[in-house]
């Protein structure tokens, strides 16, 4: 878009930062106005604003039945992990699952759980770098779009989760709260198909602070 249509965006700019900027009028040739506009706080904010309409204005309108391409963990055959940081499991198709050898006690202790549970009947440590079509997109709060991979894959009797586990001071840092909007909107159109094509259970997304996990 920045290469082919720069004279639409430059005037798109120019309309915002003269008529909704500042909500209200603002002449930028006025005296030493243009100033304002050097400061990174209103850089970072125009850059922010006209990212997020950029990426909307080139999201696909579905229309049409929907074509499902069903993606399976087996697809991965084996991962590669130090014995040290993963524990043995057998409610996963793989023999062992690996836990981040910094600040990993929580998805360790998430495992544990799961594995102890009768209530759960599967789950997998989803591998960001292996399960590349588990990403989801979203939106950072800096308007540019990233990918990232939920930390779990849960299947009980009456439900597949989504899990994220995370500290509990960071589940209300922004980017968190914009994968949560993000994973929820995505379960929300899986639970749209067919029962037959969704594994006859309804998907949600759960972000699971730590704080919750060990009082629960």
């Amino acid at each position: 878009y920045l290469q082919v249509n720069t004279a639409d965006l430059t005037g798109a700019l120019d309309d915002y930062i003269w008529t909704q900027l500042f909500s209200s009028p603002f002449n930028p040739m006025d005296g030493e106005n243009w100033r304002v506009l050097l400061l990174q706080p209103v850089v970072d904010h125009i850059t922010k604003v006209f990212a997020m309409a950029l990426i909307e204005s080139e999201a696909p309108q579905i229309t049409g039945q929907t074509e499902v391409l069903h993606r399976r963990l087996s697809e991965v055959p084996k991962l590669m992990m130090r014995e040290s940081s993963s524990l043995p499991v057998v409610k996963c198709i793989y023999e062992r699952l690996a836990f981040p050898t910094r600040s990993g006690g929580l998805e360790r202790a998430f495992m544990e759980w799961a594995q102890a549970d009768a209530g759960i009947h599967a789950f997998c440590k989803i591998s960001e770098n292996r399960h590349t079509f588990a990403r989801l997109r979203y939106v950072k709060e800096d308007g540019l779009p990233a990918f990232y991979s939920p930390d779990f894959l849960v299947r009980t009797e009456t439900a597949i989760y989504l899990v994220e586990t995370k500290a509990q001071q960071q589940t209300i840092h922004p980017n968190v709260q914009r994968k949560l909007k993000s994973a929820t909107a995505w379960c929300e159109r899986i639970n749209g198909l067919p029962s037959e094509q969704r594994g006859g259970l309804p998907w949600h997304y759960v972000l699971l602070g730590e704080t919750l996990f060990r009082d629960w």
